[in-house]
């Protein structure tokens, strides 16, 4: 004979509880994926206007270098992304530094650091730049700043680019800082 005839149920039930756990695990998981700062990251990438387009719209853009792996810019990433919801005439572009497609305008802007923001006018003129991580409201001012045609906000990190004018023709000879001569 056996003894209860509850026993043989609780194995089955105790399989059920803990497929019923594994189920949920699985499910926040794949929840804080889709709702995390990598999502973030992720969704604006994906859905940010190409960087040629952006610059000749006619709309000021910011343009973000980050990397997937970057612990500043996946804290950035949700405050950017709200910046892009509540900023509708400013464009928001992504460029991953780890994509050798981008190595020109690495170049090109000089990053050695991220994140790092190149700040453009609707002239797609290059405004200034912003390194290192952000606040929310130092966003939201930098923001503003392109939006209006306001000078950048003075934050640590933030400056205007510098433009070199061309050398005069008669001192196109002249020993320069870096001619040893």
């Amino acid at each position: 004979m056996t003894s209860s005839s509850g026993s043989p149920a609780l194995p089955g039930v105790l399989r059920w509880l803990l497929l019923a756990l594994a189920l949920v695990a699985v499910a926040l998981v794949g929840l804080r994926l889709r709702l995390g700062p990598e999502a973030a990251l992720d969704r604006m990438a994906r859905q940010s206007p190409p960087l040629a387009e952006a610059l000749t719209n006619g709309r000021p853009t910011l343009v973000e270098f980050y990397a997937d792996w970057c612990e500043s810019c996946l804290a950035m990433a949700p405050a950017m992304e709200a910046l892009e919801r509540r900023h509708g005439d400013l464009d928001v572009v992504l460029l991953n530094v780890d994509n050798p497609v981008w190595e020109p305008q690495l170049l090109q802007w000089e990053v050695n650091g991220i994140p790092h923001l190149e700040l453009f006018g609707p002239d797609g003129q290059d405004r200034g730049r912003s390194i290192g991580r952000r606040q929310p409201q130092e966003l939201e001012q930098l923001a503003l700043a392109l939006e209006s045609g306001d000078a950048l906000p003075e934050l640590a990190g933030v400056g205007s680019q510098s433009v070199l004018a061309e050398a005069p023709a008669a001192a196109a000879g002249a020993a320069g800082p870096r001619s040893h001569g």
